[in-house]
């Protein structure tokens, strides 16, 4: 049984998975922006070397041996996580959020993260290792206040998802949350760890897809699949003719 991880922990960890800095926008987002100050110099990689699985705290990696459906021996080389949630059988969760407000459409909250493992920017959903001790819509709450200052409230919970297959076994859940806001709501704070980075950009639901296409075009910025399969899906079924045909149908 694996002991919950102290906060301390946890921020190691997210180096692998969740790390996070900032790069301030060239053009500041439409509506609403929350941006952090100017880091003094841009990440960079300063080594890379071999890192044997007994060395390792956070990742194994495993070779399988299994049988394929033709009875063929076959070996696989797969990444494991060694900090699996007994509790909740999940690696991690992604907030897929939506923010209400009385006058404005709704929108959502991207962050903008440094992920060594690319060496670029991410544009992402907010995002954070389940806990062994929570349940996947507790680590989610909790994530989504410390990333974006914000309390929420979850409103859907998606089956296990795979998170890269051909990989690793890595798994997670993407948990819808909504931020209902007042007139003249302040931003909260962050209740970020020392050594934790993160831009906050507010963007409006129907801008999405648009603003990812926008910022996968900027130089060292990537965007994460989940977040553009999601705007993507969007589009799609705002633009195709087969789901407007469908739909008439109806």
């Amino acid at each position: 049984m694996l002991r919950p991880l102290s906060r301390s922990s946890r921020l190691q960890a997210r180096h692998l998975f969740f790390s996070r800095t900032p790069r301030p926008l060239a053009t500041p987002p439409p509506t609403r922006a929350f941006t952090m100050s100017q880091p003094d110099r841009e990440p960079a990689i300063t080594r890379v070397s071999d890192l044997q699985t007994t060395d390792s705290r956070w990742i194994a990696l495993q070779k399988l041996e299994y049988t394929d459906q033709a009875g063929t021996p076959r070996t696989w080389e797969v990444a494991v996580r060694k900090t699996r949630s007994d509790k909740s059988g999940v690696d991690a969760v992604a907030m897929g959020n939506i923010f209400v407000h009385p006058s404005r459409p709704p929108q959502t909250m991207l962050v903008i993260q440094y992920r060594p493992p690319l060496d670029a920017y991410t544009v992402e959903w907010p995002a954070g290792l389940v806990d062994a001790d929570e349940t996947a819509e507790q680590a989610a709450v909790r994530e989504f206040r410390e990333e974006t200052g914000f309390d929420c409230t979850v409103t859907s919970v998606s089956p296990i998802q795979a998170a890269d297959p051909g990989m690793t076994n890595a798994n997670m859940q993407l948990v819808m949350v909504e931020v209902k806001l007042g007139e003249s709501d302040a931003l909260p704070e962050q209740r970020l760890e020392d050594g934790e980075r993160i831009e906050r950009v507010m963007v409006p639901l129907d801008d999405m897809y648009d603003r990812l296409v926008e910022y996968s075009k900027r130089e060292r910025f990537v965007v994460a699949a989940k977040l553009f399969h999601f705007a993507a899906g969007m589009h799609f079924a705002k633009t195709s003719e087969h789901v407007k045909r469908d739909r008439s149908n109806i």
